[in-house]
């Protein structure tokens, strides 16, 4: 690959590999790490790729693999989170913040399916490929993140 190349699919990627990882550690400074991991991955990549789809799917691939590895490292379990996520998109209406406030506060293994689902537009069999999941794991688990949000939404309309 070809420095003007890389340059190239950074540009166009790195925002996508960013809110993967961003929706997998809810951390912006973790997610610039991944992020920044799969960057060198991708420079270091001797292969090439079949099509724009391919690197895409790659790229997302490996940015779950590197969230998930660190998220599940003895330092990420033992640190005490910022909250400095929350405070990461700025919304046009309210009921979007609370909807990413919901959506974040979901356990990781139904936040990103469902990221990759409904914000990249994947198909519930290509979510579960790039997640490493059974077709079967992937819709139950979408199905679950859904009636998780559902009853946390309900229960913020609840409250005065």
């Amino acid at each position: 690959m070809t420095p003007e190349e890389f340059t190239q699919y950074a540009a166009q990627y790195g925002d996508t590999v960013y809110r993967v990882a961003l929706s997998a550690c809810k951390c912006p400074a973790d997610a610039e790490d991944v992020m920044q991991a799969v960057l060198l991955k991708l420079y270091q990549e001797k292969n090439g790729f079949e099509s724009e789809e391919h690197l895409r799917r790659w790229l997302i691939r490996v940015a779950v693999n590197q969230s998930r590895k660190l998220t599940r490292s003895a330092w990420w379990r033992k640190r005490a989170p910022l909250e400095e996520w929350s405070a990461v998109g700025e919304f046009q209406a309210p009921e979007e913040s609370g909807l990413f406030l919901a959506v974040s506060a979901l356990p990781e293994k139904y936040r990103t399916p469902l990221y990759l689902c409904y914000y990249e537009g994947y198909s519930v069999k290509e979510t579960a490929a790039l997640c490493g999941l059974k077709e079967s794991t992937a819709q139950t688990r979408l199905q679950r993140a859904r009636e998780k949000l559902k009853r946390m939404l309900a229960e913020q309309e609840e409250e005065p």
